[in-house]
């Protein structure tokens, strides 16, 4: 009998050791293929920053352009001009009919969610700042020259700052302190340009001089609000890493700031002179329609940018991309307008590109601290069990 107990208990040992191997665990061999998943999810991180930034860029640019065009070739209401930049939400809409994979193995959906009161606080508070925003922003640029209001807009990094390090303990390290010093200074550069527009705008009544100055001022410091208070609302409410949360946060924002700035558009009658605005408009009324449309379509765009870049990165950087924009119009101006290039307004672009390119090494710094802190935990993984002893 012992030489039949003898093999079986070769056999044992020899399926054990097929198994799990002495000093060999499980959670160890998984270490090459936690390291290719990280490096994956780091990359398809910054393939999203990238598109954000684009969306913000060149929506931004595109619709300021547009903008301008509406108010160079008749366009007069204030309120119209604060809508189109709320109106174009219906353009995500069709997110809502993909069918998304339910994994329930992600740890965002056993968090805490909001409850439908909170959900509409949140919404409502900040869909009605953002309505405020775009109506000061309009006064703004209807009452100050275009290099006035760069410099005073370019204040919003500032704001933002400041609400970031209340709100969101954001740290200052050198390199962003010099992003922001650049991007500042980029904008501040424009009002020095001698434009004969510049010239001209300025020959308003001091008293509307005054409201636009206050206006831009007041529409810079809530918009650094609305952007801290956003990052907020994803860190410490949502709490969830699902592109959905950045479509509603657009969406149902821009539903509560546009019901408020049609209410603010037939209170105060100019809805009277819309279609007298659109006969009059210099290049008719398909091109009036066609102006707004886009208009409300890239500003939407530009909205899911800066929210994208807000929810992957934070606000402080959103606003950054967002002030590096600011030099571009100038630029584009110049083609499409038949501006005039100064050396300023060179100079201005290429310190903007500095602080961009400033703040994007900081947070590939942050990064890549982040991936070899993450890389330390994985390769330290649970100590192997010793193997088990077969008793004879």
């Amino acid at each position: 009998m012992a030489e039949p107990q003898e093999v079986q208990l070769h056999i044992m040992t020899a399926n054990g050791d097929k198994e799990t191997k002495p000093g060999e665990d499980h959670d160890t061999t998984c270490v090459p293929n936690q390291s290719t998943i990280n490096s994956q999810k780091r990359y398809y991180r910054w393939l999203r920053i990238a598109i954000y930034t684009i969306l913000v860029l060149l929506g931004q640019a595109a619709a300021t352009l547009l903008g301008r065009l509406y108010y160079e070739k008749g366009g007069k209401s204030t309120w119209m001009g604060s809508l189109v930049q709320l109106i174009g939400f219906p353009v995500l809409l069709p997110y809502y009919c993909i069918p998304t994979p339910k994994n329930p193995t992600r740890n965002n959906i056993h968090s805490e969610q909001p409850s439908l009161r909170m959900l509409a606080l949140i919404y409502v508070s900040i869909g009605l700042l953002l309505a405020l925003d775009c109506y000061l922003y309009s006064l703004g640029l209807l009452y100050l020259p275009v290099s006035t209001f760069s410099l005073i807009t370019s204040s919003q990094l500032a704001f933002n700052a400041l609400f970031s390090f209340f709100l969101n303990s954001v740290e200052f390290t050198p390199f962003i302190i010099n992003s922001l010093v650049l991007l500042t200074i980029s904008s501040i550069l424009l009002v020095f340009q001698t434009d004969s527009a510049t010239s001209d705008s300025t020959e308003v009544s001091k008293g509307k001089y005054a409201i636009g100055f206050i206006c831009t001022v007041a529409a810079s410091a809530v918009y650094g609000l609305i952007l801290s208070l956003t990052q907020f609302v994803f860190r410490k409410v949502f709490k969830r890493e699902t592109f959905k949360v950045i479509i509603d946060m657009i969406i149902y924002r821009s539903l509560v700031a546009s019901c408020a700035t049609v209410v603010g558009l037939f209170a105060s009658g100019e809805w009277k002179g819309l279609k007298r605005e659109m006969e009059g408009y210099e290049m008719g009324k398909a091109s009036y329609l066609l102006n707004l449309t886009w208009t409300a379509i890239l500003w939407k765009l530009f909205s899911l940018g800066s929210v994208g870049l807000i929810f992957e990165v934070s606000s402080l950087f959103s606003n950054a991309i967002i002030v590096l924009g600011l030099p571009i119009v100038p630029i584009l101006a110049i083609i499409f307008f038949h501006e005039k290039m100064h050396g300023i307004k060179a100079i201005s672009m290429v310190l903007a590109v500095w602080g961009f390119i400033s703040y994007v090494y900081q947070q590939y710094l942050d990064d890549c601290k982040s991936n070899n802190t993450a890389n330390k935990n994985t390769d330290k993984g649970p100590k192997a069990s010793p193997p088990e002893e077969i008793n004879k």
